[in-house]
């Protein structure tokens, strides 16, 4: 298993948070470890290493000389977010965007939540969806003797769940 960080060396220590039901992993080299001061494994807070180096300053209001920042809405600080890892609110996002556009960047592939479920599975749901619905209208075509919609229907059910249509006699 490699280091997370510099992803070149073996990772020797290895660090696992669990908060409620949630497990979070990481694997460092003997050299990464030590940059990020764990040389005490009680001495250092995970969410600042899984933010990435720098989260500590980007979020530290006195090195940009600022004042300490306080969510209007909740009144999460930023010190509880250093600690925790984690925002009290939507309106944290705002509140804090100023440092946390570049912690995003480092902690995944973008700033923008494109979504939990994988594309595949995103369209096998809407399909299933999708013949639910038909196979709703099909039930209602039949009941109301409306053949020929019940007809188009069937082919179109037929078609989405991959089986080709049945042919008809002249």
């Amino acid at each position: 298993m490699q280091c997370c960080v510099c992803k070149e060396k073996p990772a020797t220590v290895h660090l696992t948070q669990i908060v409620g039901e949630k497990m979070q992993k990481l694997d460092l080299c003997e050299d990464c470890a030590r940059a990020k001061g764990i040389t005490d494994p009680t001495s250092f807070a995970m969410a600042d290493l899984m933010l990435g180096l720098g989260a500590s300053q980007e979020l530290d209001p006195s090195a940009a000389g600022a004042e300490l920042l306080k969510c209007p809405r909740c009144g999460f600080s930023q010190a509880d977010f250093k600690k925790s890892g984690r925002l009290g609110c939507p309106e944290c996002y705002q509140t804090f965007a100023e440092g946390l556009g570049g912690l995003l960047k480092t902690m995944h592939k973008g700033t923008r939540h494109t979504g939990k479920a994988p594309e595949a599975l995103r369209k096998s749901r809407e399909t299933g969806d999708r013949l639910k619905l038909l196979q709703k209208k099909l039930n209602k075509a039949v009941e109301a003797e409306d053949f020929e919609t019940a007809a188009a229907l069937r082919d179109e059910i037929k078609a989405l769940s991959g089986a080709a249509p049945a042919k008809t006699i002249k």
